[in-house]
C-alpha cells in the first residue's frame, strides 16, 4: 500500500485525484489513498524560469514538503492567441517527478491579487475587445471586467487548453489540484462601475441565486440574510430592489459576477479533466469597507453567493497573513466547505508550524501551505520543516481519525492586534476532560513565543491518546466524576514509520512531572503516546 506522503509514480490511469467525505471531514484522495498536503507555495515568479526553479529544489526538499504550489501564467502559455506553449509547465512536471513531489497549479489568468497583470499582451492591448473595470469616477483600472463575454471566452479557452494538456501529459498524476485565478477581488471600490457592469446591475437577480437563498434561508450568513430581509425578502427584482443600494449590496452583486465567471471556467475545465479545483480569498481587515480590501472575493460573509454561483468549485480556501488565524480558520470550515490553507502566512515565520498542527487537528484541514516556501531554512525560530517531518509520520493516523470527532488541535488564540491569550484551553474527549496549557510553567526553558506552541491530540481508544506538538502541557480528569482521579499507566515518546509506532523513551517520571501531566518540549516538535487509568 502506498503511504500518504511517499509515493511512486506508477499509478492506474483512472486514478484521478479527487475529494471524498469521511465523517465530518473531507480528504484529498491521491492514488486512491488519503493525501495530507504538507505544502509550500512558491514566490510568484519562481516557476516562470526552469533554470531558476531547478536551483530551488534542494531548499524545497529541505523544507520537508510533499507538495509545491506553483503558478502557471496565462501570458506565458498563450503569447499568441490560440497558440499554446507548455514548455515551462512540462519542465515543471519533470522537475517535480524527479524530486518525488506533487504539484498544485495556480492559474494566473484574468486576475491575480485583483489585478490583471498576467494576461497576454494581445489581451492587454485590446481594451475594446477586453474592457477594463472602472472606478466610481469612471477611471479605468488594470482589472479586467468580469462582465465581458469576450474575456470569459478567452480565459476559459486558455484554461481548457491547460487541462487538456495536463490530461495528455500528466498520466503520472503529478498535479493533484488547481487553483482557479488568484485572490479575486475588486479595488478600489466595492464593484465595477463600467458600462457592462452598470447595465447588469439594472437587470434582475438571477433565479439561481434567489432559489439558493430560499432553500438555505435558515443557514445564510448574517450579512446576506440581513440585507435580503431589509428589502422584504423579495424573490425577484433588480439587484437594488432585492439587496438595496449600499456598498454591501454592491459587493454581493460583484461577487456574483466573479463567481459565475469562475463557474464557467471550472465546469469547462472539469469537463476535460476533473481535478479538484479551488479559489482563494484575500481576507478583509477589521473596519475596512469593500474596496478598501479586495471586494467580492470568496470571503465567509459571501460564501452563500459563491456557493450558489460557482457550485463546481470544490473549496473556498483561506489565504491568511493576519495574527488572528484561529478566528478566521473556523469560518472557512463548514459542512459544505472543507478547510484548506494554501497560503498560511510567509514560510519561515515562527508560528507557521503551530498553524499547520492546529488546522489539521482542530478543523480536519486536508492541507497547509505557507507562502514563499523557498525561504524556509529550518534555522532559528523556523520550525516548519521539523513540524512537517512529524506530520508526515502522523499522516496515516490523521487520515484514520479525520472526521470522527476524536481529534483536536491547539494553538494560542491571538487578536488581530497581536495580543496572545495565554488562557489554558479545555476540551472533552470521550470520558476525559483535558486541559491544554501552551504556557509550560514547568519548562526549564523560557516560554518566549506562545504563538509558536501548539499541536494536536488524537483519542486512539477510550483510555489511549496520542499527543503531538510543541510547548504543550496536558492534564486529564474524569469528565463526569470529580472524585475519580486519573493516572498514567504508560507514557512513551516515539515516532511512526510507515504507519507503525516505534517506541522510544518511557516518560512516567520527571518527564511527566511524576505522573501529573504530559509535557511536550518547547524546543522541538515531538510525539507522545499514553494510556490512562482511573483510581480513587
Amino acid at each position: 500500500m502506498l503511504s500518504l506522503c511517499d509515493w511512486t509514480m506508477a499509478v492506474a490511469a483512472d486514478a484521478i485525484p479527487h475529494l471524498r467525505k469521511q465523517g465530518s471531514a473531507t480528504q484529498l484522495m491521491v492514488d486512491e489513498q488519503p493525501f495530507l498536503i504538507l505544502g509550500g507555495e512558491l514566490h510568484n515568479s519562481s516557476a516562470s524560469s526552469l533554470t531558476y526553479l531547478d536551483k530551488l529544489w534542494p531548499a524545497l526538499k529541505a523544507a520537508e514538503i510533499n507538495t509545491v504550489l506553483a503558478p502557471v501564467e496565462w501570458d506565458q502559455i498563450e503569447p499568441v492567441e490560440g497558440r499554446f506553449d507548455f514548455t515551462i509547465l512540462d519542465g515543471m512536471l519533470q522537475q517535480a517527478r524527479t524530486n518525488n513531489t506533487r504539484l498544485i497549479l495556480l492559474w494566473f489568468g484574468a486576475w491575480k491579487n485583483s489585478m490583471s497583470t498576467y494576461v497576454p499582451a494581445w489581451v492587454k492591448q485590446d481594451q475594446q475587445r477586453f474592457p477594463l473595470s472602472r472606478n466610481r469616477n469612471g477611471v479605468a483600472q488594470e482589472i479586467l471586467t468580469p462582465f465581458s463575454p469576450n474575456t470569459l471566452a478567452a480565459d476559459t479557452a486558455a484554461y481548457q487548453a491547460l487541462l487538456a494538456h495536463l490530461k495528455q501529459v500528466d498520466t503520472q498524476r503529478t498535479v493533484i489540484m488547481i487553483q482557479v485565478e488568484n485572490e479575486i477581488g475588486m479595488l478600489p471600490d466595492p464593484r465595477d462601475y463600467g458600462t457592462l457592469a452598470n447595465a447588469a446591475l439594472k437587470g434582475p437577480v438571477p433565479k439561481l441565486l434567489m432559489d439558493y437563498l430560499q432553500a438555505n434561508r435558515a443557514s445564510l450568513h448574517t450579512s446576506v440574510k440581513t440585507l435580503w430581509a431589509a428589502n422584504g425578502n423579495r424573490m425577484n427584482g433588480t439587484w437594488t430592489e432585492v439587496f438595496g443600494a449600499g456598498i454591501a449590496a454592491e459587493e454581493i452583486f460583484q461577487a456574483w459576477s466573479y463567481a459565475r465567471f469562475v463557474e464557467v471556467m471550472t465546469a469547462t475545465g472539469k469537463s476535460v479533466y476533473p481535478l479538484p479545483m479551488y479559489v482563494n480569498a484575500a481576507l478583509n481587515r477589521p473596519g475596512k469597507k469593500p474596496g478598501e480590501y479586495p471586494s467580492a472575493g470568496p470571503l465567509p460573509h459571501l460564501f452563500d453567493v459563491w456557493k450558489a454561483g460557482a457550485p463546481s468549485i470544490d473549496v473556498l480556501a483561506i489565504d491568511t497573513y493576519f495574527p488572528n488565524f484561529t478566528e478566521w480558520a473556523v469560518q472557512f470550515k463548514r459542512p459544505n466547505n472543507p478547510l484548506f490553507v494554501p497560503e498560511g502566512n510567509n514560510a519561515g515565520r515562527h508560528d507557521a508550524a503551530a498553524k499547520a498542527f492546529y488546522s489539521i487537528g482542530e478543523h480536519d484541514a486536508f492541507g497547509f501551505s505557507p507562502f514563499g516556501i523557498e525561504d524556509s531554512t529550518g534555522k532559528g525560530d523556523d520550525t516548519l520543516p521539523q513540524a512537517f517531518r512529524v506530520l508526515r509520520q502522523l499522516a496515516p493516523v490523521i487520515a484514520q481519525y479525520q472526521g470522527s470527532g476524536n481529534m483536536r488541535g491547539f494553538k494560542a488564540h491571538v487578536s488581530y492586534e497581536g495580543v496572545v491569550d495565554p488562557t489554558p484551553q479545555k476540551v472533552t474527549m470521550g470520558s476525559f476532560a483535558l486541559q491544554v496549557d501552551l504556557n509550560n510553567r514547568w519548562s526549564k526553558t523560557e516560554n518566549k513565543d506562545l504563538e509558536a506552541h501548539g499541536g494536536l491530540i488524537i483519542r486512539l481508544s477510550d483510555n489511549e491518546f496520542l499527543i503531538a506538538g510543541k510547548g504543550m502541557t496536558v492534564s486529564f480528569r474524569d469528565a463526569s466524576d470529580p472524585a475519580t482521579l486519573i493516572g498514567f499507566e504508560k507514557i512513551t515518546e516515539g515516532s511512526y514509520e510507515n504507519g507503525k509506532w516505534l517506541e522510544g523513551r518511557w516518560l512516567n517520571g520527571d518527564e511527566s512531572h511524576q505522573g501529573r501531566q504530559i509535557m511536550l518540549s518547547n524546543r522541538e516538535f515531538s510525539i507522545q503516546k499514553l494510556k490512562l487509568y482511573r483510581y480513587r
